[in-house]
């Protein structure tokens, strides 16, 4: 799998965790959350992007994301279980590369394209649920700008 950064262009996952460190590492004394999120675009194909991003708390933030291109997947909730699915994939991945790098306190948000509004409220309960009892925090709309914002703008 690789990974896109706006700055730094095509990077593999080595590279990525790399870069990720050495913003992090480079002004400490900000605090730091790390965000994934993940959203989809129907085509003739479904198009699957997650995003991983290191916010620096008032100052701005890195990000790296990733395409995937499935067959169409018209049915919503399996989408969005197949999304959230994605975005745990990278989370555990992460968990592991930044462990194996010392950084195993660094908190790991998920942030679902899913909220109160609209066809998806009704999920809400269940995605949640698979995000916080894999053990990572999770975050829907209007707060899950990872999935809405930064995944979502390169869907399209």
């Amino acid at each position: 799998m690789h990974f896109i950064s706006p700055t730094k262009g095509r990077m593999n996952w080595e590279e990525v965790v790399t870069d990720l460190l050495d913003y992090i590492t480079s002004d400490p004394d900000f605090s730091y959350k790390i965000i994934i999120g993940t959203d989809s675009h129907l085509r003739e194909e479904t198009h699957f992007v997650t995003a991983l991003i290191a916010h620096r708390v008032g100052k701005g933030a890195r990000y790296y994301y990733s395409r995937r291109v499935r067959q169409k997947i018209e049915n919503l909730q399996q989408r969005i279980f197949y999304e959230a699915a994605l975005s745990l994939e990278l989370a555990s991945k992460l968990t592991q590369s930044l462990a194996e790098r010392g950084f195993s306190d660094l908190d790991i948000e998920i942030h679902l394209d899913i909220g109160p509004n609209g066809e998806t409220k009704e999920l809400i309960r269940d995605v949640v649920g698979m995000i916080v009892g894999s053990g990572f925090d999770a975050k829907i709309k209007p707060e899950s700008c990872g999935a809405s914002k930064v995944a979502d703008k390169y869907t399209k």
